[in-house]
């Protein structure tokens, strides 16, 4: 007999059947990432109130046109808040997806608010 020892075997953490290989989020992450959606809806809310109700002027073809395009990252962040409360996004990669979807949609956002803009800085 050889004086060789065999390794002992790798100790894996064992994961609930069907996981696939499932990372979770460390605690908080989606609390913090559904209290950052809410706040960006509630300002895009509040936006799109303002500029449909008490921006001055005339409505115009401009103006119906921003508004569509402010309505556009809205709706987005609105898939984003469903995404970001369905119990998958506890997933480390689906959690991932939710952030893309986020930032995207808070970029559109920041380009509708730059044409609304524009539009405004257009009524006398």
């Amino acid at each position: 007999m050889s004086d060789e020892r065999k390794a002992p075997p790798s100790v894996e953490p064992l994961q609930p059947p069907g996981s696939g290989g499932r990372k979770p989020l460390p605690p908080g992450y989606r609390e913090g990432a559904i209290t950052a959606i809410t706040v960006i809806i509630g300002f895009s809310l509040s936006f799109v109130r303002y500029w449909a109700f008490e921006a001055p002027g005339d409505w115009t073809a401009r103006s119906v046109f921003a508004l569509v395009v402010l309505i556009v990252p809205i709706l987005v962040q609105i898939y984003t808040l469903y995404r970001a409360m369905l119990v998958a996004d506890d997933d480390e990669a689906t959690y991932k997806k939710t952030v893309v979807w986020f930032i995207g949609s808070v970029c559109a956002m920041l380009v509708s608010v730059s044409v609304a803009a524009v539009v405004l800085s257009g009524r006398h």
